[in-house]
């Protein structure tokens, strides 16, 4: 049977790690790759049976591809967020694919529980992440910070059955990742010469509520699929202000934008 190990990105989920690695024992190894939290991440993940290993965190793309370096050659990974639950029928599809398929990695839906509630709306869903993959012939495009981009020597599959995601718990948890995301998104468009103009944080949020609630059926999801579609543009509007302060900074002229 060919070798499979979950592995489980770390930062202060003391509150999830347990469940996660309890979900992830269908693998044949589960490795918990913690960037030094402070909280018992470390200790419940050691009790629950998972190896542990450290790393300081630079970005995203950095502490997957580091993962990755710490797994055999030749051995399949599957990364599982710390708030991520395989259930038994993905388990199985995975054993399947890497024992028969023929691609080097797969993209698995995700079921995202948005403030409690399954969410398939305003672009929740399928929401594919590519994280089944064949060490050795995979890696993460350094130049992706936030978002991470895999780059695949390979045929790239498709599973069907999806991962459960405990997403956003409450409105508070919900603008403390935003804050975060818009602040590496802003960066990325700066150091790409994104030069919006001055009307873009205020028109780009129209257009993005626009995307979400309507060409991504977020209306489907009632007055939940409202709210979220209304949060999502007036983070986007925070994303360009974030930019536009960027540029002051620097001492740039805004040029061509949306």
């Amino acid at each position: 049977m060919t070798a499979l190990t979950v592995c489980i990105l770390t930062y202060n989920e003391a509150e999830h790690v347990r469940a996660c690695i309890e979900s992830a024992a269908f693998a044949d190894r589960v490795m918990v790759f913690d960037s030094f939290s402070t909280d018992a991440t470390v200790e419940i993940a050691r009790a629950s049976g998972a190896t542990v290993v450290q790393r300081p965190f630079d970005n995203y793309a950095g502490q997957r591809n580091a993962a990755l370096d710490a797994i055999g050659a030749g051995e399949w990974v599957l990364f599982v967020d710390a708030d991520e639950r395989v259930t038994p029928a993905l388990a199985g599809e995975v054993r399947s694919v890497i024992a028969t398929g023929s691609a080097t990695a797969y993209r698995i839906p995700r079921h995202n529980y948005i403030f409690g509630r399954l969410t398939l709306g305003a672009g929740w869903y399928p929401d594919f992440q590519t994280r089944l993959l064949r060490q050795g012939r995979v890696q993460y495009d350094p130049k992706v910070l936030v978002h991470e981009v895999v780059l695949v020597d390979g045929e790239t599959g498709t599973l069907s059955q999806p991962l459960v995601h405990y997403n956003y718990r409450d409105a508070a948890q919900f603008a403390a990742k935003q804050a975060r995301y818009t602040a590496y998104d802003a960066r990325i468009l700066f150091e790409q010469g994104m030069r919006p103009k001055v009307y873009t944080p205020f028109t780009q949020p129209v257009r993005h509520f626009i995307w979400r609630f309507v060409t991504l059926k977020g209306y489907r999801d009632g007055l939940h699929g409202l709210r979220l579609s209304l949060l999502m543009a007036w983070y986007e509007g925070v994303k360009y202000r974030r930019l536009a302060g960027l540029i002051r900074e620097n001492n740039q002229p805004t040029g061509a934008g949306n």
